[in-house]
Formats: structure tokens, C-alpha cells, sequence
């Protein structure tokens, strides 16, 4: 007899910090038992919890799903010692390699919804309508955890409404076209959209209570997403995979020539998201009560994650800590990216952090200049050396030289500062995510200074060894402190609590920006006005007043909306994604580890940039990267399977 043990939380805490420990036996050959289950409402909404329980912990960076952040370009992780990072950084993996690989926990996740929607109709408890809610969720996780191996591994086998079966000959299991993949999902998407309730307490239940169910939206904006995919290189008749992976029914797993109309498909499907936010249902998030304009375009952008629950986010979820349990509602990201500061008072303590990860120096170059509104970097001297950026003479950007007496963005306090003329005149997102070497800290109580050069925060580190968490690109990552906020102890960290939008309206705009320009029939005119959308939320300038020379062309108008794409997901665990599907991560990915030179003994001399501070190995990207490897142990138990190019 097969037992599958199932987790027994109420979906509220699913979506909390909370757990429950409880759990039930599913016979699934005693049909009288899971019969009785689902006669039950409280039973089946249990079941249903139970579904969400696998949705990733894609906020989570440290060693969780979020680990695209670390393998990406935008990001530098201290801990080049821990093993899960520098195989992957460093392309040392295979398909005998363990971590990240959710192939299994995806698919018993696709066999819990499977089971659901086969026994659902006995739930004679709750309305008709509540029952068709509940079957459309369980298809829509289905399909998003069908996504969730798509993108991650390429096309998969696709089960369809079959259970899986363990007497199923194992060497007849060989995945499913990129095409049959995309129908599958898009068809499930399709036949259950007008089940969802545009609104949660549409059919009745709390919006606040159970926030993070799935709604139309939802549906509508994971379409969008897997369409837009659908129509991106690495999809989409690329030269790498011709002639290769051909699976055991002939069949090759990735289309042999381009399709472009699969653009037009991608722009309808964000354009349907984008209608149902012109209802009044989603907006931009943007800051009211700053009296300051630049200040209120920094808080718009912040606002965007530490404001729980805004019109922005169209599908999230609580942010949960995964094994880091005193690090809060915001998991490791935050204490991870805080650095470890001492002073001579009572506690010596000023800040409580790991200081393990922060931004690159690649993502720190991409952010524009506020007055011309261009992005300063275009490049790189040699092969992705850093210390030489390439500068566009008419973003106003100085790579080099200080000003005296800057006053800081958003900061109310403290005289002026010697700033480094990189730092001067940027984005606002920048200066709400970062903080530069030589900073004010921003937090008036401690009125300190962020230095990043031979002291503890940089090079000695007082709470981990010399291998563990030092601020070594001598750049912060605050984008999830308020200003203001606190942290001194870990009781700062569990007080807060953030929500992860999966998907927010910004990403639609630049979906339906992004398709626009590239399907047959161009849209420019839409293409601007959706980037420009997401560019005016921080107050900068069209980008065709920034970009006069972008009319009519494709090209600078592609690469400004993955400029714009890096910079406003920044460590949101989607560059990687997008790297991999525009196929340009071979070309952006491989690096020494660039940094500002924070062993120097001088504020002047740690503005120079180095690759010798850093001690971890350099980054690597070969074709082989682009999917990850199908685990050895999957590849054992289905002889047949196709694996990925490279593995």
C-alpha cells in the first residue's frame, strides 16, 4: 500500500512564518479513506494548503531558490567557500551534483494537484463556486510548477491530469517537445481563468486572510511570462540546439527554426494583463507621503516590497526564512547583505549582519543617470574588465575624481559628503537599493558612515572568519531597509515581515514592451510608452528624450528594455532567467570578481577597482549552462530520458 504524507497546515499559515507539525497518511489504495478526506471541508482546504507548500522560496538567496542571484552577474557573494555556490559560479557541476535540484520536489508537487483535482468533486461541504475556485488553483499550481521545471531544465514529461503511476515502465518516460510544454501550460491557464475571482473576497473570502491565493491575475500574468519565454531565443529556433536532444519518440525537444508571430502571442498575453489592471485592479506603486520629489520616487521604488500587499504585486507571498528562523519576514536576503559594524559603545554594536552578499560592480554600473536619464556604462574594456568601463560621453556619468560637500539622497541629516562622481547624479532605484563606500548610513540615530576600506566591515569582520561574510565590493545592498530602521539584534530582523510579488505589474509593462518590439509587425510606439512607464515611477526621462537615436531602432531599444529589466528586478532572483533566455549569459557571465579595492588604507584609493580583494574563483558560463543538468538520480531511474545539452 503507497502512503504519501501529506503536511496538514491551514493555508494561512502557508503562507506565514507559522508551520504546523501535524500531518495525515493518504492510502491512495484505499479509496474509502481519501474518499472520506475530501467529503470533509476542512479536510480539503487543508489538502489545498498543502499545495501551495510547494511554491519555491524564491526571495531567499542563501542556499535556497533564490540561488540564481548568486550564480547571475548581478551579484557577489563573500562566501566563496561554501561549496553550493562556487560549483555553480564556477560551471564545476554535473548531473551528479545535488544541490538545486527540485526535478523531484516540483513533481511530487504536479502529483499532489493531480490527486486534488481527481477527488475534489466529492467536497458536496462548499458551493459549487467555491469548488470551481478551488480546482482552477490547483490547476494553476500545476502549471506554475510545470514553469518552474521548464525554465530551470528546459521542457519536461508532462503528466497531464495523469496520477503518477509507479508500475508506469520507467524506460517509456522521455520528455515533451518546448511546444508540447508550452500548450500544456498555456491550456490549463486558459480553461481556468474565468474560474478565478478577479479578487479573493469576490466568492467571499478575506482578501487580508487569505492573500496570496491564486486570482485571475495571477493566471493572466503567468501566461505571460511562459509566452514571452515561449518567443525568446533560448526557445525559439536557436542555433545551439539544432540537430541535438532528440527524444526517444524522434522527436527534437526544441523547435528547429524561429517562429517569430510567438512574439505576437507574448504581447497579447501581457496586453490581457494589462487591461485588467486598467480596471482600477493594479498599479504601479508609488509613494504619497514624501514631501521631497527625489526622496518620493526612491520610497516608490522601496515601497514595491516593503509595503505588504500594494496594487503593484499581482501574485506573492509572504517572505519566509527558510532555516534562517530568527532572520524574520524577510528571510536572508536583508541580514545577508547587511554588513557587521562595531563602535566604541555600550553594546558596540551598530549594525547586526553577514555582510555575505551585495551587488556587482555590473549591476551598479547598469543604473542611469537621473538628469539625462541614459545608461552611463555600455560596456567593458578587454574581456569584462571592470576597472575600464566603457562610458557613454552623454550620460554626464565620471568614472573617475570626488566631490566635496555632496549632500546625500534622502538623507535629512549630516553635513556633506566627499563622494566618489560615480555615485552622483544616479537613478533613484540606486540610492534606494544602495549604499555607496563612504556613505551616510541611513539611519539618523546611529549618524555614522558606511567606510568600506580597512576596517571591520570590510576586511577583519567581527561575528565570522575570514572566509565568511565580509562587504567586499564595497557596496550595500538596502533595498529592504527602511530608512531609519534599526538593526541592532536579531528581534530588529523578526519584526519585519515583506511580501514577494512572483509577479508585479512593472514585470507586465516590460513583457508587453520587450514583445512589442520584437514581434513582425514592430510596435514601437507601445514599446516606448510601457518602458517609459516603468522609467517615470523613479522620475526619469522617456527614453527616447533620453535616446534620440532610438527611433527606428530595434537594437538600442532591445538592449535599453534589458537594461531596464536588470536594474528594476534587481536581485529578484529574474536576471538569471532572463540572461539564459536571451542567450547573452555566455557573453555577460564570465569575470574575475571586480570590486572596489577595500583592503586600501585610504577613502581616495578604495574607489580604485580590483579583482585581488576577492579571493573566490572567477565566474564561468558555457553552453552547457544555459539548463540545468537532469539529476543522475532521475536519469537512473528513467533510462531513456533525454538529458541536456552539454551534461
Amino acid at each position: 500500500m503507497k502512503k504519501i504524507r501529506i503536511f496538514a497546515t491551514a493555508l494561512l499559515l502557508a503562507f506565514t512564518l507559522s508551520s504546523c507539525e501535524s500531518f495525515f497518511d493518504v492510502e491512495l489504495d484505499d479509496q474509502a479513506k481519501i474518499e472520506d478526506i475530501f467529503r470533509q471541508k476542512t479536510e480539503v482546504q487543508k489538502y489545498l494548503s498543502h499545495l501551495y507548500s510547494y511554491i519555491p522560496q524564491e526571495e531567499e538567496v542563501v542556499g535556497m531558490h533564490g540561488w540564481t542571484v548568486g550564480r547571475s552577474d548581478e551579484a557577489l557573494f563573500s562566501w566563496y567557500q561554501w561549496v553550493y555556490y562556487t560549483q555553480f559560479r564556477t560551471g564545476n557541476y554535473s548531473s551528479a551534483t545535488t544541490n538545486f535540484n527540485y526535478w523531484p520536489d516540483y513533481y511530487i508537487g504536479i502529483n499532489q494537484c493531480s490527486i486534488f483535482l481527481k477527488y475534489i468533486d466529492l467536497d458536496k461541504e462548499d458551493t459549487p463556486t467555491t469548488v470551481a475556485y478551488m480546482k482552477a488553483e490547483a490547476r494553476f499550481l500545476r502549471a506554475y510548477y510545470y514553469f518552474l521545471l521548464f525554465r530551470q531544465y528546459g521542457p519536461v514529461f508532462i503528466w497531464g491530469d495523469q496520477i503518477a503511476d509507479e508500475t508506469i515502465d520507467a524506460k517509456s518516460v522521455d520528455r515533451h517537445t518546448v511546444q508540447q510544454n508550452i500548450d500544456f501550460m498555456v491550456g490549463e491557464l486558459d480553461a481556468i481563468k474565468n474560474d478565478l475571482p478577479v479578487r479573493t473576497d469576490d466568492i467571499g473570502i478575506d482578501g487580508k486572510q487569505w492573500a496570496g491565493r491564486v486570482t485571475r491575475g495571477a493566471a493572466l500574468a503567468l501566461k505571460s511570462r511562459i509566452l514571452l519565454y515561449a518567443a525568446s531565443p533560448l526557445y525559439n529556433g536557436c542555433d545551439l540546439y539544432k540537430g541535438q536532444m532528440q527524444n526517444i519518440r524522434g522527436e527534437f525537444l526544441f523547435p528547429q527554426s524561429k517562429d517569430e508571430t510567438k512574439w505576437e502571442a507574448a504581447a497579447q498575453a501581457a496586453w490581457d494583463v494589462i487591461e485588467l489592471a486598467e480596471t482600477g485592479l493594479y498599479d504601479l506603486y508609488k509613494d504619497t507621503e514624501q514631501t521631497d520629489e527625489f526622496t518620493r520616487y526612491m520610497s516608490s521604488y522601496q515601497g514595491v516590497r516593503l509595503k505588504p500587499w500594494n496594487k503593484e504585486t499581482i501574485w506573492g507571498w509572504w517572505s519566509r526564512s527558510g532555516s534562517y528562523s530568527w532572520l524574520g519576514g524577510t528571510g536572508g536576503l536583508l541580514a545577508c547583505a547587511m554588513p557587521g559594524m562595531t563602535s566604541g559603545g555600550a553594546s558596540g554594536v551598530v549594525l547586526q549582519g553577514y555582510g555575505g552578499i551585495q551587488p556587482s560592480l555590473k549591476l551598479v554600473d547598469s543604473y542611469p543617470m537621473y538628469t539625462t536619464g541614459r545608461y552611463p556604462v555600455t560596456g567593458y574594456q578587454g574581456e569584462n574588465d571592470m576597472s575600464k568601463p566603457i562610458v557613454d560621453p552623454q550620460s554626464g556619468y565620471q568614472a573617475t575624481g570626488f566631490t566635496e560637500g555632496y549632500k546625500q539622497p534622502g538623507i535629512d541629516w549630516g553635513d556633506g559628503i566627499k563622494a566618489h562622481n560615480s555615485c552622483i547624479n544616479r537613478d533613484p532605484r540606486y540610492y534606494a537599493c544602495l549604499v555607496p563606500n563612504g556613505f551616510w548610513w541611513p539611519n539618523k540615530t546611529e549618524n555614522i558612515k558606511f567606510t568600506c576600506y580597512n576596517n571591520d566591515a570590510c576586511t577583519n569582520k567581527w561575528n565570522a572568519g575570514e572566509g565568511g561574510g565580509i562587504t567586499r565590493v564595497g557596496y550595500v545592498w538596502r533595498r529592504l531597509l527602511e530608512t531609519n530602521k534599526s538593526l541592532r539584534e536579531a528581534k530588529d530582523y523578526t519584526s519585519m515581515q515583506t511580501v514577494y510579488p512572483a509577479f508585479r505589474l512593472a514585470e507586465i509593462y516590460l513583457n508587453y514592451a520587450e514583445a512589442c518590439n520584437e514581434k513582425p509587425q514592430r510596435d514601437e510606439t507601445a514599446a516606448l510608452e510601457y518602458l517609459n512607464k516603468v522609467r517615470a515611477r523613479v522620475g526619469l526621462k522617456k527614453i527616447e528624450v533620453a535616446y534620440p537615436e532610438i527611433k527606428g531602432n530595434k537594437e538600442l531599444l532591445r538592449w535599453c528594455i534589458q537594461k531596464e529589466r536588470m536594474v528594476e528586478f534587481g536581485l529578484e532572483a529574474m536576471r538569471h532567467y532572463d540572461a539564459c533566455r536571451w542567450m547573452i549569459a555566455k557573453e555577460e557571465y564570465p569575470s574575475e570578481n571586480w570590486t572596489l579595492h577595500v583592503s586600501a588604507t585610504t577613502y581616495e584609493e578604495s574607489y580604485e577597482r580590483v579583482h585581488t580583494d576577492y579571493v573566490g574563483a572567477p565566474a564561468v558560463f558555457r553552453d552547457k549552462d544555459y539548463l540545468h543538468p537532469i539529476n543522475a538520480a532521475q536519469m537512473a531511474e528513467m533510462t531513456n530520458m533525454t538529458q541536456n545539452y552539454g551534461h
